[in-house]
Formats: structure tokens, C-alpha cells, sequence
């Protein structure tokens, strides 16, 4: 199966939140709607510098998929 790298996603129990599910390492989901980021992978303090450079990144493109997303059914 290819999976994207990217996954939108919704739960009628949080009907005000958007999720972005990132499906690489390091795989996470971020609540779009307060930015809140939960890791799937455990990290080691080394780890750890490393994935807070690189978080701003991959949230950043988490954003920008979703705002594709969207522009494409306002289309």
C-alpha cells in the first residue's frame, strides 16, 4: 500500500479540531486548531535537539498540505 506522506483527518468527538497525520519518521499528529504536536516514536535526549530543529519544518509542511487540501475543494 503507498501511504501519503501527509493524512487529513476529523473526529465527530472533537468537531472543532482538524488533524494532520504525518506517516514518516518521525510520525506524529498535530490538532490544527491549537498546534498541540503528539509523537508516535520515543526519543532519546540526544534525539531530542535534533527533532526540535527539525520540528518547525515538518510543521510547516504539515500546514501547507492542509492549506492545499483545502484550496482544493474550494475549487
Amino acid at each position: 500500500m503507498d501511504i501519503p506522506k501527509f493524512l487529513l483527518a476529523d473526529n465527530t468527538d472533537h468537531p472543532s479540531s482538524v488533524f494532520i497525520v504525518h506517516t514518516e519518521f518521525p510520525r506524529f499528529i498535530i490538532n490544527l486548531e491549537n498546534d498541540e504536536v503528539e509523537w508516535f516514536e520515543e526519543f532519546s535526549k540526544e534525539d531530542e535537539e535534533d527533532l526540535a530543529n527539525e520540528t518547525e519544518t515538518l510543521i510547516e509542511a504539515a500546514t501547507a498540505f492542509y492549506d492545499r487540501e483545502v484550496s482544493r475543494y474550494e475549487d
